[in-house]
């Protein structure tokens, strides 16, 4: 991939990143209900979660769910009744201090916020055919794709590690505001209600569209 043809991805993953959407909530979400040093895991989850979306175009099953009404059809619902499912339990969450303490147990543990965050993102088939939109305008067909696609994958990684860590710690920096049980449930009302509002807009997404 040529320096120019990178730096243009490279702008295209900021616009990618910064775009509001089920990720951005699920960053903020985790910042507020963990504080940035544990609710950044949510990020890494996201991220994997991109590199499976990456894969799967780099496999051609992009390509398949694009084309195919049953199988774009069933992984939208998926995904769709996991937000859903996210926010039902955001909303219901208890009004408890938002950040449990290191060495105290813990309602979430790193590891399910990295598997939360991976499956926000890889069962998305609007980011699937978007990549399948987006992708094949950077890649050089006359050139071994492997490397490409690591490149594609390495970037929108880098990026999303940037921007959905500016959106956990930003969430994170709420907390100090948050003293009432009364504030604390209002943000997860609030946050729940993001989730399934995620959920409704992926249940509007088009296969063509």
């Amino acid at each position: 991939m040529e320096f120019t043809t990178w730096l243009t991805l490279f702008a295209a993953c900021w616009a990618i990143s910064l775009s509001p959407g089920a990720g951005a909530v699920a960053a903020m979400s985790a910042g507020l209900s963990h504080g940035f040093k544990r609710g950044y895991f949510m990020t890494f989850g996201l991220i994997l979660g991109i590199l499976t979306q990456v894969l799967f175009v780099s496999a051609g099953l992009g390509a398949l769910i694009a084309a195919s009404e049953t199988a774009f059809a069933a992984i939208k619902w998926a995904g769709v009744a996991y937000l859903i499912w996210l926010g039902v339990q955001q909303w219901r969450a208890p009004a408890k201090p938002l950040v449990a303490a290191d060495d105290g147990p813990v309602q979430v543990t790193r590891r399910q916020l990295v598997l939360r965050g991976w499956g926000i993102n890889a069962v998305n088939p609007k980011g699937t055919v978007f990549l399948l939109a987006i992708v094949p305008q950077f890649l050089d067909l006359h050139a071994p794709l492997a490397p490409q696609y690591l490149v594609i994958g390495a970037t929108l990684s880098f990026t999303d590690l940037v921007v959905m860590g500016g959106y956990t710690a930003l969430a994170a920096r709420v907390l100090a505001a948050l003293k009432s049980a009364h504030h604390i449930r209002v943000m997860n009302r609030v946050f729940g209600t993001l989730f399934v509002v995620a959920g409704a807009l992926l249940a509007s997404v088009k296969r063509h569209a």
